[in-house]
Order: C-alpha cells, then sequence, then structure tokens
C-alpha cells in the first residue's frame, strides 16, 4: 500500500479540501503541519517552493487545485463524464476567483489602500460573485457541481473559513444557507466528521 504524506501549514486556508478528500476516501495519511518555523527549512524540498504538498511514496506533488483533483478521481468524487468533469472545473475555478479577490485584499500591505479596496470590493465586487454562486449552488441542488458530492465540494468546505475571514463576512453561510447545504454535505461523512471531531482544538481555525 502507497504511503501518503501530507505536507501543509498548521492551518485549513488552501489544505484542508486534501486532508477532507484523504479522510473520505479512508486513506491512511500522515498529516505533516509544517509550523512557519521550519518552513524556512522544509521550502527547499518542495516541488515549487510552496504547500500543500501531497507527497506518494516518496515523490512530492504540489498545488492544491491538482490535489484534489486527483483524490477526487481516486475515490469517484469526479463527473460521469469528461462534460461533468469541465463543469466541476469551471465552478470551482469561479469559487477560487472570488478566493483569490478576497487574498488581494487580505493580503494587502499598505493598510490604507487595503481598507480603502475591501471598502470597494464590499460594494462593487464581491455582491455580484457571491449572488452568483449562491445562484450556482441552488442550481446544483446544493453542491458546487453537477448536481452530486463531488471533490469540488470538499474544496469550498475546505476553504470556507478562510474564505469568511478575507471576505470579512463571519455570518456568511447565515445569509447564504445554499453554502451551509454543502459544507454539511461534506461533513456528514463519517469518516470525514470523525477527522473534524479528533483535530485538536487549536486546529480550528482558518
Amino acid at each position: 500500500m502507497p504511503k501518503y504524506v501530507f505536507h501543509y501549514f498548521p492551518v485549513k486556508a488552501l489544505g484542508e479540501s486534501a486532508r477532507l478528500l484523504l479522510a473520505y476516501g479512508g486513506q491512511e495519511f500522515e498529516d505533516n503541519r509544517v509550523t512557519m518555523e521550519d518552513w524556512p527549512a522544509f521550502k527547499p524540498s518542495t516541488p515549487f517552493g510552496q504547500m500543500p504538498v501531497l507527497e506518494i511514496d516518496g515523490k512530492k506533488y504540489a498545488q492544491s487545485m491538482a490535489i484534489a483533483r486527483y483524490l477526487g478521481r481516486k475515490f469517484g468524487l469526479s463527473g460521469d463524464d469528461i462534460e461533468m468533469d469541465f463543469e466541476i472545473d469551471q465552478n470551482i475555478e469561479f469559487v477560487n476567483d472570488i478566493r483569490a479577490k478576497a487574498a488581494s485584499v487580505h493580503y494587502e500591505p499598505d493598510e490604507a489602500a487595503k481598507e480603502k479596496k475591501h471598502e470597494d470590493f464590499a460594494k462593487n465586487v464581491y455582491p455580484f460573485l457571491i449572488s452568483k454562486l449562491d445562484e450556482m449552488i441552488k442550481k446544483n441542488k446544493g453542491h458546487i457541481a453537477a448536481g452530486k458530492l463531488t471533490w469540488a465540494d470538499f474544496v469550498f468546505a475546505g476553504m470556507f473559513d478562510y474564505l469568511k475571514a478575507m471576505l470579512r463576512m463571519p455570518d456568511l453561510e447565515q445569509k447564504y444557507p445554499s453554502f451551509k447545504q454543502v459544507i454539511d454535505a461534506v461533513y456528514a461523512n463519517p469518516k470525514v466528521k470523525a477527522y473534524s471531531d479528533n483535530l485538536p482544538k487549536s486546529e480550528h481555525n482558518i
């Protein structure tokens, strides 16, 4: 049996989707949570100088979306045909676009520029994107794509707390119940729930 090691920081952010998918698949894995102190020493050993990294029998693979897509295929969470896979890719890339826009504000180093940009995006950018996301999930019966549970739901559920923090919308799932439907569908799986329940309290973060 192949040995799996998942390398990421001790946060959810862009790494939790892979952990959730590995849990769903019942795949034993070493969860290597690299601290910021250890990161500079570990960084040169990664494919592109970034994490997450999924290591399979010593070979390291990078890019969060590629990892999630691979695990989705491995555990039967892909589409039924190439067109359905196309839809899954399309819809999760749209979700990732929202995250990227929010990140461009969140990581702005100039505080004055950051606040100005957030005010602009909160008024002119986020409402349209979030309403489109809500519409998309409703159309797919509480899922990101294909009208069923796919790996895209795990990506959304894994990054949701991170997304809320960057958008500065702590009550996002209350305003948009469809978002909670996606998250609930992921965490309803007994193996995923067991993984989540066993996390140290300090790891329940963004």
